[in-house]
């Protein structure tokens, strides 16, 4: 039994990322581990699926593309980087704890500015 294969606008439509940015994504040379067909088509499969979705979350969390193809290249050369890739992870999770914390004080100031404005209206004849 074969094992999945999946083209990039079937892929696309998985992950919810784009075609366009999934091509991106490989001319950055973030999918070096995406095999082609003899006809030079990409073909996905299961496992890199979730290397999508990994790349997709270190985006989201205002990852730079370099610092991403920098972390898939430590992958791609084996365990004898597990140590730079904790690291990475470590550092990028300071940044997300202190975006959320940056955005719970914005949270904090829209909360009260509703709560000061509906206390206004409530007030008004």
């Amino acid at each position: 039994m074969s094992e999945q294969r999946y083209s990039i606008g079937k892929t696309a439509e998985i992950t919810g990322l784009t075609a366009h940015t999934l091509r991106y994504y490989d001319k950055e040379g973030l999918l070096p581990f995406v095999e082609r067909t003899e006809s030079g088509l990409r073909s996905f499969k299961e496992e890199d699926l979730g290397w999508l979705n990994l790349i997709a979350c270190l985006k989201k969390t205002g990852m730079p593309i370099k610092d991403i193809r920098h972390y898939i290249d430590l992958c791609m050369l084996g365990d004898s980087t597990l140590g730079e890739r904790i690291e990475i992870f470590k550092n990028q999770k300071r940044l997300v704890e202190a975006q959320m914390a940056e955005l719970n004080s914005f949270l904090e100031t829209l909360e009260y500015k509703i709560q000061y404005y509906e206390n206004m209206a409530k007030a008004q004849p």
